[in-house]
């Protein structure tokens, strides 16, 4: 049993900074997309480091501030269709079933619904520092 308390006390504070970082940044704007915490795990292999899965729901027309990950993402379009641009590469559309990789420290200088009526939605999986947070604002 003391091992298992061990193993949950930093999930739950992983998971509470997520939430708390995802609640700050739609509180503050609330025509930015809407990102929630799937789950939370300390990587054990990999000390110091968390895996994330988290959801982002698109209203129709809606778009992510330009940003930065500190760590690895995987995106994999669950509904509608998605516009990225990660670095100096071109914008590209994502629909449904396709995936983009993003390596660690990548800019995303572009993230959308490529659809002005329909909603869209992602899932992502991404692997960081324990104390990253999930994006960082680019300047603008």
């Amino acid at each position: 049993m003391k091992a298992y308390k061990r193993l949950t006390a930093p999930l739950s504070g992983i998971a509470f900074a997520a939430l708390a970082f995802a609640a700050h940044v739609h509180a503050h704007d609330a025509g930015q997309e809407k990102v929630t915490v799937l789950e939370a795990h300390p990587m054990l292999n990999a000390p110091g480091k968390k895996a994330m899965t988290l959801s982002v729901d698109y209203a129709p027309g809606q778009a992510s501030i330009a940003h930065s990950h500190s760590g690895s993402a995987i995106a994999y379009v669950l509904e509608g269709a998605v516009v990225s641009r990660v670095n100096d590469g071109k914008a590209q559309t994502y629909t449904a079933g396709q995936t983009w990789y993003e390596p660690a420290g990548s800019r995303h200088y572009e993230s959308r619904n490529a659809s002005a009526t329909q909603p869209a939605k992602l899932l992502v999986f991404i692997l960081l520092d324990d104390d990253a947070d999930i994006l960082e604002p680019l300047p603008q």
